[in-house]
């Protein structure tokens, strides 16, 4: 795990090694344990590391190829690394390591961008071919490890973060009005824009090839999620017991390390079987759990302390158990620091897992966490279901349309952009929405319409929840792993049929739509779905946590804005010095925040965006 950064100049000027270290010692807190460049005519890469297999200087980055033709800088993990290093030895490839970092760049060698295919893991990374003169950036499956990159003045920026990108002399930073219209609509990016103007995201599962005098071309896609039923009657044993082979295959790939290894654990179905299934390896292995002073908690919301149910799974698994518990006011001290390094606002409130990921640095450089097995597995019945209804595809463009408006109602956005009313209407959300899913073969029935959810959620919700945990892990210089990431578990998942993902089907498999779920009656109060997870892992947890309601991570917010932190949302996002408001109007902010202060309705999501976003415009401004 590490940090990458380099810029190829298209119009042949040479790399200053200057702008490249500076580029690099950006990503410093991603890599503490080593640091080197390449410079070679109009490329120059840079890279961090954070030593995790083979600590030696073996592993030091840029790595060249022992014919000195391939030059590699290269974030991640390979899991399967053993495998393909056993292969590439065949082929006649040389190894002096016994790092992943070597097999990825013989493996690049061996079969080019088709490598991707073949590596079971995360990464980001970029290989310069010294004989061709192209450079070649690809990015992992699901989007676990982040690359940006920025076109700009006859040359090509790119980086692990943004900062990276902005650390070179002559760019700036800027903000992408039509990208905060994308933010403050869904609380999220749906297209590949970021707030910084110029500045995109490598999407997921793609590539992209690059030469000096040729123009910046558009990423190639090598993968997607594709869920869909399968032609086959659904046996729940045979899905169980393949289930249960490839989740355990998962989480065993996954601790291969040279370095101590912990695992989150929130006392539910996803991490409890995660350390299960690890500390039958690694004995008294370490784990962590953050919960929440719930003592000024009011009904706006239902938050939940999960330390009880942590330190019963840690007592049963016999694990190295931490906690630290969450007050008002750990919001406010850590929130310069956490805007600063996610860079931008993404979906919900993030600062618990900030001091997680601080909690678990303390200890561990590995941690494992369960992010993925909701969407995989449809933990958010309630979503889904707030799709269906009458109309095929239109109609659930739109009602899912309507339920992503996160932070507030779609008829009071025009209102709130009031400000660049102009440029927000030519921004059609609607369409950026339909953009991401992929067109269905099948018949539109409630299956495809759930389909499609699992897909836009994967696509969106999931490439958010995986930015914001790599931002904060590294930050504090940890690497997570993520187990339900695995590929051949992931292959495996969506291939699952509906009726052993959802509970609520009529006898012939359809979604009963007699009883629609709404997001404000049922979120966080279900355990309608993963059930094929809950029969499947019940040899790994006690009973009472397969049946455990769906929780989410969330302090106590709604109660602390207008409580124990009221002072600190009005000075930020009410005072007479507040940035925001020369993109969003004031009148209409302030009415939306008075509804939340005065009790009326719950608006913490909107608040959590108002604040990230204002911290955010002070730090560029600075």
């Amino acid at each position: 795990m590490c940090g990458i950064a380099g810029v190829l100049h298209l119009d042949g000027q040479p790399a200053s090694a200057v702008e490249v270290r500076r580029m690099t010692e950006s990503l410093a807190h991603r890599g503490p344990d080593g640091s080197g460049q390449w410079i070679e005519g109009p490329l120059g890469l840079g890279h961090r590391r954070l030593a995790i297999i083979d600590l030696s200087d073996a592993g030091t980055q840029p790595m060249v190829s022992a014919d000195g033709r391939y030059v590699l800088v290269y974030n991640g993990e390979i899991y399967n690394f053993q495998e393909l290093r056993a292969e590439l030895k065949a082929l006649g490839h040389p190894f002096v390591s016994r790092t992943d970092s070597e097999v990825l760049l013989y493996a690049f060698a061996a079969w080019g961008i088709d490598c991707v295919n073949r590596c079971n893991g995360m990464f980001a990374f970029a290989v310069w071919d010294r004989v061709a003169r192209e450079l070649t950036l690809a990015r992992d499956r699901y989007g676990i490890k982040p690359l940006y990159y920025a076109a700009q003045g006859g040359s090509l920026f790119f980086g692990s973060e943004v900062r990276a990108i902005l650390a070179h002399t002559g760019n700036r930073a800027a903000i992408d009005r039509e990208a905060l219209v994308e933010y403050f609509t869904f609380q999220n990016f749906l297209t590949h824009r970021t707030l910084y103007a110029g500045v995109q995201v490598l999407p997921a599962g793609t590539s992209l090839r690059l030469a000096p005098g040729r123009a910046v071309p558009a990423p190639t896609q090598y993968w997607d999620f594709h869920f869909q039923e399968p032609t086959r009657p659904a046996d729940p044993r045979e899905y169980g017991e393949e289930l249960n082979r490839l989740f355990a295959q998962a989480v065993n790939r996954m601790l291969i390390a040279d370095v101590d290894l912990g695992a989150y654990l929130s006392g539910g179905l996803d991490s409890g079987s995660i350390t299960a299934l690890a500390a039958r390896q690694l004995p008294f292995i370490s784990t962590f759990t953050v919960g929440f002073d719930l003592t000024s908690a009011s009904g706006l919301e239902l938050a939940v302390d999960e330390r009880p149910e942590a330190e019963r799974l840690s007592y049963l698994f016999r694990t190295e158990h931490y906690e630290m518990v969450l007050k008002a006011g750990d919001m406010e001290r850590c929130h310069r620091a956490l805007v600063h390094h996610i860079e931008e606002p993404r979906v919900g409130q993030s600062y618990p897992n900030w001091y997680a990921a601080k909690l678990a640095s303390r200890f561990v450089k590995v941690v494992l966490a369960g992010t993925g097995g909701d969407e995989l597995f449809g933990g958010y019945p309630w979503r889904y279901r707030a799709g269906l209804g009458d109309g095929g595809f239109e109609g659930f463009a739109e009602r899912y349309f309507r339920f992503w408006n996160r932070l507030v109602p779609p008829d009071q956005l025009p209102g709130l952009f009031a400000p660049m009313r102009q440029l927000a209407e030519q921004v059609d959300t609607r369409a950026i929405m339909r953009g991401v899913f992929r067109p269905s073969q099948a018949p539109w029935a409630p299956e495809t319409a759930i389909n499609a959810a699992l897909y836009f959620e994967a696509k969106t919700f999931l490439h958010g929840l995986l930015t914001i945990e790599d931002k904060l892990s590294m930050a504090h210089g940890l690497e997570t792993r993520l187990p339900f990431l695995d590929n051949d578990l992931v292959d495996f998942a969506q291939q699952v049929p509906m009726a052993l993902k959802l509970r609520g089907l009529n006898q012939d498999g359809a979604i009963n739509e007699n009883e629609p779920v709404t997001a404000d009656k049922r979120i966080q109060k279900t355990n309608d779905g993963k059930l094929l997870l809950r029969q499947a892992l019940n040899r790994l947890v006690p009973p009472d946590t397969l049946e455990r309601v769906k929780q989410g991570f969330s302090a106590p917010d709604a109660s602390w804005f207008k409580g124990e932190s009221i002072e600190f949302v009005k000075a930020r996002v009410l005072g007479p010095r507040t940035l925001l408001y020369e993109y969003l109007d004031r009148a209409t902010v302030q009415r939306l925040v008075a509804d939340h202060l005065e009790g009326r309705t719950n608006r913490r999501l909107f608040i959590w965006s108002l604040l990230v976003f204002e911290e955010w415009l002070q730090q560029i401004a600075t």
